[in-house]
């Protein structure tokens, strides 16, 4: 047995804490278990649908061969040939869409969708003249295929109409073109393509296209001058790539984005003409976000540059619940802080607690992390945390009135759980202001205590019964 029978209560107490500890971290494995697979649901329906959009185009094409007659050491002539692409992007890309989004599950896990309808108005000033090849070799022979158009996607599944025609003048009005499957580029293979006319001069296209997605749209701006317009009945966009919209506005109904980048402040031209490949995009439900853009990570120096968007949920249940869990200890103490104050402050009127009901106590706050984590499946996440709140607060207030012996004492205990819950809550929807709430609430809990233990004498406090203090004042 300990000589102070206090500090062996608050040795329990910290065993206590540390084993909750424990088990706040195997609920904070469970939520990344659970998160991990809302990932491989996106996965799934990207596997049987279509996966993330970019955009690389339009571009005029030419496949060229070149032959040349080479002379080895021996004096023998031989016929050597290179084949190789004539890429020429636009010199103006206007584009403007029209998105709806549409969800789709896998059991459990949302995964949003969308189809766009877009409109795009290409123009090169050479026309065809753009794609004309030169030999490198000394008396090289040049051969070239006919001139193509081209259209690269990130998944060519989702093309669900696609039509091109050249827009009407008063010599030659308007003709359509023939969309075949394929690109034809050895780098951006998904895609299709339609066969150039011979025309000379100019050349100015109107494209539609509807195109069905996942969770992201992006549009690499090819030429001298790209712009584009994005109107979507989806109310939390996040804007990323390397350029962001230069006017954008959100509503509860949706967004509208419009986008203008110039040649000289991107080199997409030039690396789609060396056949730069597209990077990897992260996986949206890893960095989904609350926020309006800069939310997923920027891509590197050797990446094309785009223009992007993804579709993000706001309030993404898994994302929550960690940051959640991270003030679970936090929790922890400060309601183990309550009902300490409550017995040191109400020694004749309030009851000894055990360390093994502070204890239950905290498995009652740690089972509502997983409460939570598994209402938020089935509920929005706001009615799941009123839902899990309630029942914890209504759990410990009425134990804690037991356990003290006063039915007030477990009315005031329960309020400041209710109140500390609510405080939490709004930590978790004010990811800008998290900080300044977080900081001002243990500010204000330490002044509380604080205040409340201004006159508490802490050495007969850790005294042994029968003991006398041996630095309190002599007794007359």
């Amino acid at each position: 047995m300990f000589k102070h029978p206090l500090l062996g209560k608050l040795l329990g107490i910290g065993l206590v804490a540390v084993l909750l500890s424990l088990l706040l971290a195997r609920i904070g494995f469970l939520v990344d278990e659970r998160s991990a697979r809302q990932e491989e649901a996106v996965r799934s329906v990207q596997r049987a649908s279509a996966g993330e959009q970019t955009l690389i185009g339009p571009l005029l094409q030419r496949q060229c061969t070149e032959e040349w007659t080479a002379r080895d050491d021996n004096g023998k002539t031989r016929t050597e040939r290179r084949t190789y692409a004539v890429v020429a992007p636009p010199s103006v890309l206007e584009v403007s869409s029209q998105l709806t989004t549409e969800a789709r599950y896998r059991g459990l896990f949302k995964v949003n969708g969308y189809v766009t309808q877009l409109t795009l108005e290409v123009q090169w000033r050479d026309g065809v003249g753009a794609l004309a090849a030169q030999a490198e070799h000394p008396g090289g022979r040049l051969s070239c295929q006919a001139p193509t158009l081209m259209l690269a996607l990130g998944d060519v599944r989702g093309v669900r109409a696609a039509q091109v025609k050249t827009v009407a003048d008063t010599a030659n009005g308007s003709t359509e073109w023939v969309v075949r499957p394929g690109t034809g580029h050895e780098i951006y293979t998904q895609g299709w393509h339609a066969v150039a006319p011979a025309t000379a001069g100019p050349l100015h296209l109107n494209i539609t296209l509807e195109l069905a997605g996942t969770a992201r749209l992006a549009l690499v701006p090819v030429a001298e001058d790209t712009r584009w317009r994005l109107q979507a009945n989806w109310p939390h966009p996040s804007f990323g790539g390397r350029f962001l919209p230069v006017e954008r506005e959100i509503t509860p109904q949706g967004f509208s984005a419009r986008w203008r980048v110039s040649a000289l402040a991107s080199s997409a031209s030039t690396e789609v003409r060396k056949g730069q490949a597209l990077c990897a995009s992260p996986s949206p439900s890893r960095y989904a976000a609350p926020g309006e853009e800069g939310d997923a990570p920027a891509p590197t120096d050797n990446c094309l540059d785009t223009l992007t968007v993804t579709f993000i949920d706001p309030v993404n249940p898994y994302m929550l619940s960690d940051r959640a869990i991270k003030y679970g200890l936090l929790f922890i103490g400060l309601t183990f802080m309550a009902v300490a104050l409550a017995e040191v402050l109400g020694r004749e009127r309030i009851r000894r607690v055990h360390p093994i009901q502070y204890a239950l106590v905290g498995l009652a706050l740690t089972l509502f992390f997983l409460l939570l984590l598994s209402l938020s499946e089935h509920l929005s996440f706001a009615w799941a945390y009123a839902v899990a709140s309630a029942a914890c607060v209504l759990l410990l207030g009425l134990y804690t009135g037991h356990m003290l012996g006063t039915s007030r004492a477990g009315l005031g205990f329960g309020a400041g759980m209710a109140g500390l819950y609510g405080l939490v809550y709004l930590l978790l929807n004010s990811e800008q202001m998290a900080l300044v709430i977080g900081s001002v609430g243990l500010f204000l809990a330490l002044g509380a205590v604080m205040w409340l233990t201004r006159r508490v004498d802490w050495y007969s406090a850790f005294t042994p019964p029968g003991r006398k203090d041996p630095l309190s004042p002599p007794v007359e």
